[in-house]
C-alpha cells in the first residue's frame, strides 16, 4: 500500500508541475527588458536582457491606446495590441493588454483562442455580445451581452468571441496574462492554412461536401 501511496502522490506532484509551468514563469529580477542584440545582454530568463542598470522609462511605455482602430474591413473590428513586442520591459511579467474597436451593426472579433493567457474583458463603450466554449466533452456555450462598464472572462485555450449588436461603435480593453498570449483565429486556422489541410479531412470532420470546403478555403 505504500507502494501505491507513494506512486499516487509522484502522480500528483507531476501534474501539479504540470500546471505550474503552463503560464509565463515568474521573474527572477526586477524587470527584464528584452534586447535584440544579443551582445548587450547581461540576465537571461526567456529572453536577452537589457542591463537594469540601462533601463529607461521607454522600456516600459506604449503610446497610442487612446486612438481608435481603423475597423473599415471586413470583419468591421480591430484589435490594437500591447505586448513584449510593444513594451520590451514586458518580458518575464506574464501580462499584456490590447484594446478592442467594434464598427456599428456587427463588428466581429471572431472565435479564437489565447493558447497561453486568460483574457479579462471590460467594455469601454458600447453593447457586445460575448462568449466562449467550454471544452469536451459539454461544448457549452457560455454568453453574455455586456454594457459599459462590464466585465467579462474568457478562460486560457477556450474559443471565444465579441460582436458588436449595438448601432454605435463599440469599445473594449482586455488584459491577458501573458507577455505573448498567442492568437489563433479558427476558421484562418483551419481554412487558411500554409499548406491547405487536405479537403477530404475537412469534408469529414466538419460533414461538409467537397466543394464547399475547397470554396472556404478559397475565402481564407
Amino acid at each position: 500500500m505504500k507502494g501505491v501511496h507513494f506512486h499516487v502522490a509522484f502522480v500528483l506532484l507531476a501534474l501539479a508541475f504540470t500546471f505550474a509551468s503552463a503560464f509565463d514563469p515568474s521573474p527572477l529580477q526586477d524587470f527584464c527588458v528584452a534586447i535584440n542584440n544579443t551582445n548587450d545582454g547581461v540576465f537571461v530568463n526567456g529572453k536577452f536582457c537589457k542591463d537594469p542598470k540601462l533601463a529607461t522609462a521607454n522600456d516600459f511605455f506604449f503610446s497610442g491606446l487612446n486612438m481608435p482602430g481603423n475597423t473599415a474591413n471586413q470583419l468591421g473590428s480591430k484589435v490594437t495590441l500591447v505586448t513584449v513586442e510593444q513594451i520590451l520591459g514586458l518580458n518575464t511579467l506574464g501580462i499584456s493588454l490590447a484594446r478592442l474597436d467594434f464598427a456599428p451593426n456587427g463588428g466581429l472579433n471572431p472565435p479564437h483562442t489565447h493558447p497561453r493567457a486568460t483574457e479579462i474583458l471590460v467594455v469601454w463603450e458600447g453593447t457586445l455580445y460575448v462568449g466562449f466554449v467550454t471544452s469536451n466533452p459539454d461544448n457549452r456555450l457560455i454568453t453574455k451581452v455586456l454594457y459599459p462598464g462590464d466585465v467579462f472572462v474568457f478562460p486560457i485555450g477556450l474559443i471565444h468571441f465579441q460582436f458588436n449588436i449595438g448601432n454605435t461603435n463599440a469599445v473594449a480593453i482586455s488584459g491577458l496574462s501573458s507577455q505573448n498570449p498567442g492568437l489563433i483565429p479558427i476558421a484562418n486556422a483551419v481554412f487558411g492554412s500554409n499548406p491547405p489541410i487536405n479537403p477530404d479531412v475537412l469534408a469529414k470532420a466538419f460533414q461538409l461536401d467537397k466543394t464547399v470546403v475547397t470554396y472556404l478555403q478559397s475565402r481564407f
